[in-house]
């Protein structure tokens, strides 16, 4: 009698015994996703403002950070850029113009920027129409843009 009670209690215990293996591997597993989607969701910035920052924010936020770090010349130049395509070569030009005397220091980088302006504008209005936007802004650097976009 004693060996048909033992296997009874070893029955009894089979579901229970699976149920609690199938638990411990299945919750180690929960709390690590749950943990690291925890994780992405703090707002490691420390502003108050926006407690719930998902990863993809503050990513874009480490985007934003680099880009404020970015050389003022390079900043001016994209700007400049998007200014060329959305308005016209002239007045990208105009503003360069007044940023470098409002802002001696950018001088150096003047012609380097109006020829990047020279070859982007080529690449919007062609080589005639772009020409016709050329002035003495930076010397004769968005002229030389525009050629060496041409040629």
């Amino acid at each position: 009698m004693k060996h048909s009670a033992t296997r009874q209690t070893r029955r009894g215990r089979g579901p229970a015994l699976r149920i609690g293996r199938s638990l411990a591997f299945v919750l180690p597993v929960v709390l690590v996703l749950s943990g690291t989607l925890a994780v992405t969701r703090v707002d490691w910035s420390g502003d108050p403002a926006d407690s719930m920052l998902a990863a993809s924010e503050a990513a874009s936020s480490k985007t934003a950070q680099r880009a404020a770090t970015r050389a003022p010349h390079e900043v001016l130049r994209d700007r400049l850029l998007t200014e060329l395509q959305e308005e016209d070569p002239g007045t990208a030009l105009t503003h360069l113009q007044q940023a470098v005397n409002e802002r001696p220091s950018l001088a150096d980088h003047c012609a380097t920027i109006a020829r990047a302006l020279g070859r982007a504008a080529v690449k919007v209005y062609g080589p005639k129409r772009a020409q016709s936007y050329s002035r003495p802004v930076c010397d004769t650097a968005f002229a030389s843009g525009v050629l060496a976009a041409h040629g």
